[in-house]
């Protein structure tokens, strides 16, 4: 295919080269062999690796934390959406019970006990209300 030859991947690699600015320590992509190639022409110095399972790490869309981000679209940058998460992270686990476990009037009494330590805590139930 002319959109997975070796020009293709050589514009590919020139255009995140020019796109970041500065040149990688380690370039890490799928066995396609046309990476290869291209990387021998563009950018020779730099280390490939290529194997099964080193690009796992750009593929986690599927890990909570990114599910957690995607659920929560909008945040300005990386740093906040992990300011976000860290506290998030914490407290989320407080109203998901292991739902599979439980019978639906558990989970009912369990949620209700939850809430209650939930206010508790935070002292939603001290507040006034605005009538």
């Amino acid at each position: 295919q002319n959109r997975r030859d070796t020009a293709a991947a050589r514009r590919f690699f020139r255009k995140l080269l020019k796109k970041t600015g500065t040149v990688p320590r380690v370039l890490v992509t799928d066995k396609l062999r046309s990476y290869g190639a291209a990387h021998r022409e563009v950018m020779p110095s730099v280390e490939h690796r290529s194997h099964k399972g080193l690009n796992n790490r750009a593929e986690n869309s599927h890990q909570p934390t990114r599910q957690r981000e995607r659920a929560m679209k909008g945040f300005r940058s990386a740093g906040a959406a992990q300011r976000f998460l860290s506290a998030f992270s914490g407290i989320s686990p407080h109203f998901r019970p292991r739902r599979h476990l439980l019978t639906a009037t558990d989970y009912r009494a369990e949620m209700t006990a939850r809430f209650a330590i939930w206010e508790q805590i935070t002292g939603v139930a001290c507040l006034p209300t605005m009538a």
